[in-house]
């Protein structure tokens, strides 16, 4: 018997098949992103692109998987690449630190995914990553806020223009309507109201840093979450990409 014979006769051969062929990249590796590529290497998925531009914290531990008391103040793509292939020696997982931009998206592209998670919290940062993949026509699964909720059946798949109650969301709806991006991006989002107003400096690191203080020295406003919310966002993306895998011919991918 092999590690993924559960996934095989749920999907399979032909669909296994199809998982371990595809490229999938992970961009954001903290409590949604962790879940996400947990769950994809655990499926077969047979090459991850792990993407993040930060190190692990103590504040980390209550909801982030790569999170540990023996990865403290590791790069969180170091920490990703060890996990995952301690499931799946035959992972092909490649770490790649990298803070997203305007600029650094296209080192994405370049990387020639399949599809992409995409689970960074910064808006900046995410809008920038979604109008370079609506540009190079790269499918992608985007979460947005997980932060300040508690009510898991209030989570939702839709795209981001279907998306309601979400602060993140719609900022980053006004910001693609602005340069020009389609909305109709697949997503995980949650309708659960939430007591906050999004507020966002003009450039801000994808993770926070020691004690939510920014890598050069800009304080980060530290948002409450639970592992419980954010492993379902980062489970449902995952879901939501090995549907489209199946789905779609690698041809056509």
């Amino acid at each position: 018997m092999h590690r993924f014979l559960r996934t095989e006769k749920l999907l399979g051969t032909p669909g296994l098949k199809r998982l371990a062929e595809s490229r999938v990249l992970v961009v954001g590796l903290g409590a949604v992103g962790s879940y996400a590529a947990e769950s994809l290497a655990r499926a077969g998925v047979g090459t991850l692109g792990l993407v993040d531009f930060d190190f692990v914290n103590v504040t980390n531990i209550n909801r982030q998987l790569f999170a540990l008391e023996s990865t403290l103040g590791e790069e969180k793509t170091q920490a990703a690449v060890r996990r995952l292939l301690d499931i799946n020696p035959s992972l092909k997982a490649e770490p790649i630190r990298l803070f997203v931009n305007n600029e650094s998206v296209e080192q994405l592209i370049q990387w020639k995914p399949d599809i992409v998670v995409d689970a960074i919290d910064s808006l900046n940062s995410k809008v920038a990553l979604l109008q370079g993949l609506a540009g190079a026509d790269i499918p992608v699964v985007s979460s947005m806020g997980a932060a300040l909720r508690r009510d898991p059946s209030r989570i939702k798949q839709g795209t981001i223009g279907q998306t309601s109650g979400c602060p993140l969301a719609k900022h980053v709806r006004q910001r693609l309507r602005r340069r020009g991006v389609r909305l109709d991006i697949p997503c995980v989002y949650s309708d659960e109201p939430v007591r906050f107003r999004y507020e966002e400096p003009e450039s801000e690191p994808q993770e926070e840093h020691r004690a939510g203080e920014a890598k050069d020295g800009r304080p980060r406003r530290v948002l409450g979450s639970l592992s419980t919310l954010t492993g379902i966002f980062g489970l449902t993306a995952a879901t939501m990409v090995i549907d489209h895998i199946l789905d779609t011919p690698r041809a056509s991918r």
